[in-house]
């Protein structure tokens, strides 16, 4: 089993436009809410693509009532930890263009009771598991090491990671060495302190984060695909040229089906190929809405992996 970890959920909602410019109108086409965060992203993902997943979270108030209510229609188990604050609610706009804008709650703060539980929630369920996949931003006052133990507590039972976060909190959790990181740009850029702009930069960061202390690293770069290092090698995996209708979730996407292919004992080039294909067939649909393994076999037939020096 894969367990996914999202202790920031939110409400998705997600508004489609037919046009996102400056000092004009635009007319609201739909409108679509639904459970979201990077760890229920990454379950729907590997549920859609057959693989077995739990997804943990918290859940605090009516916003959290509705959203395991929207995560009860999903297919896939999940368990939610109560929380006394409400849990946030989360803005997307999108275009037919494909142009994005996406608005995030920071979310409330959660007690130290509150994670207690999330701890033990975790460590009751690693006996069933072969990967741990800890996903998003944590709440404003939890403990920036607080991945950082769940990691070390993966590893003392054999269970592999996964960490997608950002800020201090990836800071803190590299010391603990975790199987995998799959920072985004932006992310990497936050982390290495410094802009990334060339492919070379690109090939330098990821042999920089590399050394801060995971087994592996997939920079995660959008439309340009990925860059992926671990004991096997430096790997480039180059997308085909999709009309992107909206981008969001791509990531989480990229996420999922490596760690789903990884968890079938494919290589780790060849995970990132699975990867790069999902998030490519991600981008290619429109406003938050994932690929079928179907629609990403497609993909994956066009993605190009080739090793580098």
């Amino acid at each position: 089993m894969i367990l996914t970890l999202t202790i920031n959920p939110a409400i998705d909602r997600t508004v489609t436009v037919d046009k996102l410019v400056f000092e004009d109108r635009g007319y609201i086409l739909g409108r679509a809410e639904s459970a979201g965060g990077r760890g229920i992203n990454a379950s729907q993902v590997i549920h859609a693509f057959g693989g077995k997943t739990l997804a943990l979270l918290t859940s605090g108030g009516q916003a959290g009532q509705r959203m395991e209510k929207s995560l009860s229609g999903m297919g896939f188990p999940f368990e939610a930890v109560n929380v006394g604050s409400e849990s946030r609610i989360n803005l997307t706009v999108s275009d037919k263009q494909g142009l994005t804008v996406k608005l995030n709650e920071l979310g409330a703060p959660i007690d130290a009771q509150e994670l207690h539980a999330i701890h033990d929630l975790v460590e009751a369920l690693l006996g069933k598991a072969h990967w741990l996949m800890i996903c998003g931003s944590i709440q404003p006052g939890v403990p920036p090491h607080f991945y950082c133990e769940l990691i070390e507590l993966a590893k003392a039972r054999g269970v592999k990671t996964l960490l997608d976060t950002d800020g201090e909190a990836l800071q803190h959790a590299l010391e603990a060495k975790p199987s995998v990181i799959s920072p985004n740009q932006p992310e990497a850029e936050r982390l290495l302190g410094r802009a990334l702009l060339t492919r070379n930069q690109f090939l330098e960061a990821v042999v920089r984060i590399h050394a801060m202390g995971p087994e592996s690293v997939i920079l995660k770069l959008g439309s340009r695909g990925a860059i992926g290092m671990s004991e096997e090698g430096i790997f480039e995996a180059l997308p085909p040229r999709v009309d992107v209708l909206s981008p969001i979730g791509s990531g989480d996407a990229l996420d999922a089906a490596f760690v789903w292919s990884r968890d079938k004992g494919k290589t780790f080039a060849e995970s990132l190929r699975w990867g790069v294909a999902a998030g490519t067939a991600t981008a290619a649909l429109p406003g938050i809405q994932f690929p079928s393994l179907r629609q990403t076999r497609a993909i994956y037939k066009q993605v190009e992996v080739r090793p580098v020096g």
